[in-house]
């Protein structure tokens, strides 16, 4: 800091998400009331200003930037040092100057930060609605409080001409709410009006249209009980009316997506309400400026198809993001299925022209608008447990807000992630950025998708990777990736990816208890894995418990069809106790009726013969298995499917006494035997207990289980922080059990919060991972 005598003259680097997000006008603002000479920019990834003024104004000038920044801001840093030549000259005024972009790769400095889309604002929505207003039912209204962030950017730093909105020229109206700092608009770069911005497009058989009479037949279209291929903030989006049984029934078989439940939009937290019982955390999430698909307790009866989400006593509820929505909800009166606009397993579509032809089989129409969009993002998916609002998938609104590393990484990486759900991460320095969801990693089109992400995200943030982390597992898309690029790499067990995602985000840098239950994951002795508990750090661990094993018949078959999975474990469980085998299969007698004789002949002669039947330790295929001994499920449309029917009858029972367990040991490791249980479960189906009162005391069994190795662990170990993540961590009924459980024990358990326990968060973890190992301790 220079004085000048009474005058001070400083320059100011802000680092963290300071663009897009109003930040340049705050200043502006802040410099003008505090009464300081001076001017302030973008410059890359930051935000720069130099200024001058009273000492005493400039003492208090880095804590405002803090306290009073926008609400979307997120301060990281603010630097101050010297000002670069002459101090700004007493009575220039504060002014915005040209953005200056910066060679962010050579600076050495952490990742630039890209600003997430943000939802409308009510005050956006408030012109929206104004008849005299002249952006009255103009489907792209914005201000630097909300609209489209990542998905326009071309590159940093963020300015109209590095965006997608570059191809609109503003008219009069609009460059003068641009260049008014009184105006919210000041320096909005997505700003737009009737007269100059985007406008809708209509594209059917019966012709083309644009603005309101694209939305007038878009409207017509769903009204009519068809469906709707709408080009959202980050990809396409395809559209029913909710309650109309006929229209859900033939999106999920043009969609090719049998049961997997729908999200559905509402106008406000009064019409979800109406289909939901919400909590005041469920409420906050749905109204915030993410505007995620949020799950929520449905309501028994109610206006919805039964086919939006069949299966489960839970809804994915969201707010429209876009005034587009918003329009769609309020003209139609009536909740709508909105869902991702690809074929299953698919990527989502952004470009109009591969809309048409992937989409074109699906919709019955296309509203579609004139601007580009730039990078592909879907919506995020989120839900509340024990208290806690965790991210199930996280894209639209949350990516690519950046996060934390508790150990930096010395050089920049790249973390691939794994094969499902998949994401990547980008690292340098202390900060993480993971990319959007990208989905199922088994298919060509879902591997360019992730690439050109990453190409994508890498330049703009600034990321030239020399590390690379993968997961153990050969066969995945993603390590082959990995493997075929020309930098260091690292391999990161798939377990360990996970608790270390959920100890990263938490910024455990010491020892805790790593509880990893989810589907299958390679493990280091090349066997499956899917049940363990690890003692662990982010550089290593060790395997101290995991579940029983049981055959997989068929391998990959047996997660399609979890009949087969309970085949496995009733004619090849792991041998774990000295005494008789519990008479499993007398006990199924009703599931082994229920199967086709040939099939049931085919796995048990595969099983005693062990061919094509990969033994797994897995939690995940555990749950597959109870579902179907239970009668819940036989087959599985989708991923977890099993599990979900299965924690939805236990959670409409309620609380259980857990049924019969044991641990033991072998080679070394704490075992649970699941034998034990699935006898008590048949047993007391065979004595007239309902399913449900079965389904809740599985999960009570799991719990006691797990808190009973983990109270051993920490007792031994000294740790008491147990870090809880993998897929099966997304079954809120037994978090909640193991939350507590763990609590009551006297352990700290944590969950994934700001990324996916499922697989959606192994790249954060892999990257932390990685970064921990780089130090070199």
């Amino acid at each position: 800091m220079q004085d000048a005598g009474e005058r001070v003259a400083s320059r100011i680097e802000i680092h963290g998400t300071v663009q897009g997000v109003g930040f340049r006008p705050f200043v502006y603002r802040l410099g003008r009331d505090l009464g300081l000479d001076g001017w302030v920019r973008n410059d890359g990834g930051l935000v720069v200003m130099e200024a001058a003024g009273p000492a005493e104004a400039m003492r208090a000038l880095p804590a405002r930037l803090r306290a009073d920044a926008p609400p979307h801001a997120r301060v990281h840093e603010v630097r101050i040092g010297e000002p670069r030549g002459r101090a700004p000259a007493y009575g220039t005024g504060f002014r915005v100057d040209p953005s200056s972009p910066a060679n962010r790769v050579a600076t050495g400095d952490d990742l630039a930060r890209i600003p997430p889309d943000l939802g409308m604002c009510d005050a956006c929505r408030t012109e929206l609605l104004d008849p005299s207003d002249r952006r009255h039912r103009y489907a792209f209204v914005n201000c630097t409080d909300c609209g489209p962030r990542a998905t326009i950017l071309d590159e940093l730093p963020y300015d109209r001409e590095r965006t997608t909105m570059r191809s609109f020229a503003m008219c009069e109206a609009c460059a003068d709410e641009y260049a008014d700092p009184a105006d919210r608009r000041f320096h909005a770069e997505p700003i737009a009006c009737p007269a100059c911005g985007p406008q809708l497009t209509w594209r059917a058989a019966a012709g083309d249209r644009r603005g309101d009479d694209a939305l007038d037949a878009a409207e017509t279209l769903l009204r009519g009980g068809g469906i709707l291929a709408l080009k959202g903030l980050g990809g396409y989006q395809l559209v029913c009316d909710a309650t109309d049984q006929a229209a859900v029934a033939r999106l999920r078989a043009r969609k090719h997506r049998p049961a997997k439940p729908f999200a559905v939009m509402v106008t406000g937290p009064e019409e979800a309400a109406m289909l939901a019982g919400l909590t005041p955390a469920e409420v906050a999430l749905m109204t915030s400026a993410a505007r995620p698909v949020v799950l929520v307790a449905r309501r028994v009866g109610g206006p919805l198809a039964t086919a939006v989400a069949p299966g489960t006593d839970r809804l994915g509820l969201f707010l429209p993001a876009t005034p587009v929505h918003h329009l769609l909800c309020a003209d139609l009166a009536r909740p709508l299925v909105v869902t991702s606009g690809n074929l299953a397993d698919e990527p989502i579509a952004i470009d109009d022209g591969d809309a048409g032809r992937r989409l074109g089989g699906l919709a019955d129409g296309f509203l579609g608008h004139d601007r580009v969009i730039r990078s592909r993002y879907d919506d995020s998916v989120v839900r509340v447990a024990a208290g806690r609002p965790s991210v199930v998938r996280r894209a639209r609104g949350y990516a690519p807000e950046p996060l934390g590393l508790p150990f930096p990484a010395p050089e920049p990486l790249l973390a691939v992630g794994g094969q499902l759900k998949h994401t990547f991460t980008i690292a340098r320095d202390g900060t993480a950025i993971v990319g959007p969801h990208t989905g199922d990693l088994e298919r060509q089109d879902a591997l360019e998708a992730f690439t050109t992400s990453l190409r994508q995200l890498c330049r703009v943030a600034g990321a030239e990777p020399r590390v690379v982390a993968h997961d153990l597992h050969p066969g995945y898309l993603s390590t082959q990736y990995a493997t075929a690029l020309p930098l260091t790499r690292v391999a990161v067990q798939h377990h360990h990816a996970h608790v270390a995602s959920c100890a990263a985000e938490h910024g455990i840098t010491g020892r805790f208890l790593g509880v990893a239950y989810d589907g299958l994951g390679l493990g280091d002795d090349g066997t499956l894995w899917g049940g363990e508990v690890l003692l662990a750090d982010l550089r290593s661990y060790r395997r101290i418990a995991r579940f029983g094993r049981a055959p997989l018949p068929g391998g990959a078959a047996a997660v399609r069809r979890p009949a087969r999975m309970a085949l496995g474990y009733l004619f090849g469980a792991e041998r774990l106790g000295d005494g008789p085998r519990p008479p499993l299969e007398a006990l199924a007698a009703p599931l082994l009726r229920r199967l086709p004789e040939a099939e049931v002949g085919t796995v048990r002669r595969m099983v005693s013969r062990g061919v094509n039947c990969p033994a797994a330790s897995s939690a995940g295929r555990l749950f597959d298995a109870v579902a179907a001994l239970l009668g819940l499920a036989d087959n599985a449309t989708y991923e977890g499917e099993a599990a979900v029917t299965l924690e939805t009858h236990a959670a409409a029972h309620g609380a259980a006494p857990a049924l019969p367990w044991r641990l033991t040991t072998r080679d070394g490791l704490v075992v649970y035997d699941p034998e034990p249980t699935l006898h008590g479960a048949l047993q007391a189906l065979r004595d007239g207990a309902d399913t449900g009162s079965v389904a809740a005391a599985f999960h009570a069994t799991l719990a006691a289980v797990t808190v009973a190795v983990c109270t051993r662990a920490a007792e031994r170990h000294g740790t008491a922080v147990v870090c809880l993540s993998g897929g099966v961590m997304q079954n809120r009924v037994l978090v909640e059990s193991l939350v507590a459980g763990l609590a009551a024990a006297g352990l700290t358990p944590l969950v994934n919060e700001r990324v996916p326990a499922n697989d959606g968060g192994l790249s954060y973890g892999q990257a932390a991972v990685a970064a921990a190992r780089g130090r070199g301790e």
